[in-house]
This record gives C-alpha cells, structure tokens and sequence, in this order.
C-alpha cells in the first residue's frame, strides 16, 4: 500500500487508517523521505500563492514564512520523538515500537502540514481550516491503539502526545514572531 494511501485513511477513518499504517510496514525512513519532507516542501512553497491576491507581501517576507514553517514541523518531529521516547521508554524497547512510535507522529504531522497548505492557498483565514486542527487529538487517540501504551497510560499519552503534535510548530513560529518583531 501506498503512504499517500495510508494518509488517506488514516485521515478519513483513523482507527482502521492506523490498522492499515501497521499492516503496510512502511518504514519511517520512507515516510519521512517520500511523505513528510516533500510535504514540508509544498508547505512552504505554498507561502508564495497569498502574494498572488495581497499586493502588500513582499518575497522576502514570504520566503522567511516559507522557511519558518519548514523548520517549525522539521524541528517538531524530532523533538516529540525524543521527549515521547523518553516519557514512554516502553514504546522504544524493540525496533518495531520505535518505528510505531515515529509512524504515529509523523501521519498525525503530516495531518497538520496538509492544514497548513490548505491554509496558505485559500485567500483569507478560513476559519474551519482552524477547527479542523481540533480533529488530529482524535486521529491521535484512535492511533493509541496500534502502539505499545500501557492501558492505563493510553489518555494521558493521547493528551500529551496532541498537545505536543499541536503546539510545538506553534511555538516555534510565535518565538520567531516575537523576535522578528523586535528587530523591525
């Protein structure tokens, strides 16, 4: 099966989509090299379309955008990989559970890059675009199942491995707002 075929699924009908990603056996390195970094690319390749209707945007500005996005969702994948890793130390025993535990972030990211393309291409903030981020907690939850989390921890990793997939692009593009705004 395909990765953007996996995508698909997992999108559409998480639990069984998760089902597929772990039947298929895709390995993370062939999801990162034919998924997720090309996405990335897209993504921020998509920050020049608003300079097509918004006259006032400039290419540098644009580029710098395209580049922080870029490095917002690299830098956040490895990152939620190491602290995730280190949280659940159970999900990185063998090579199968490390490759699980990758898989499971880098679809619920590739989600959240898909948003972000959708979001750089349509003319204004599209406020349902917004909402949808709130349907990747439930993509992540239903992932729980195919990894290796104790019963009793499945809520607290969904909460925490979310909020992370959630905030950290976020965070990475407010520190350089914050700083970007300093220099001018």
């Amino acid at each position: 099966m395909s990765i953007f075929k996996n995508i698909f699924c997992v999108i559409t009908a998480p639990k069984y989509g998760w089902e597929v990603i772990n039947d298929s056996n895709i390995s993370t390195g062939r999801v990162l090299v034919f998924a997720f970094f090309p996405l990335l690319a897209v993504m921020a390749l998509t920050c020049f379309v608003p300079m097509i209707y918004d006259s006032t945007l400039t290419f540098s500005t644009q580029l710098m955008k395209g580049i922080v996005l870029f490095s917002s969702y690299f830098i956040s994948y490895y990152i939620i990989s190491y602290v995730l890793s280190g949280f659940y130390p159970e999900l990185v025993k063998s090579v199968g559970a490390l490759s699980r535990l990758n898989n499971y972030i880098l679809y619920n990211l590739i989600f959240m890059v898909l948003l972000e393309i959708l979001r750089n291409v349509l003319p204004s903030d599209f406020t349902p675009v917004l909402f949808l981020k709130l349907y990747m907690p439930v993509m992540a939850y239903k992932g729980t199942g195919n990894l290796f989390v104790k019963k009793n921890k499945v809520m607290k990793f969904a909460v925490i491995s979310a909020a992370l997939i959630l905030l950290l692009p976020i965070i990475f593009k407010l520190v350089y707002l914050n700083n970007h705004g300093k220099q001018q």
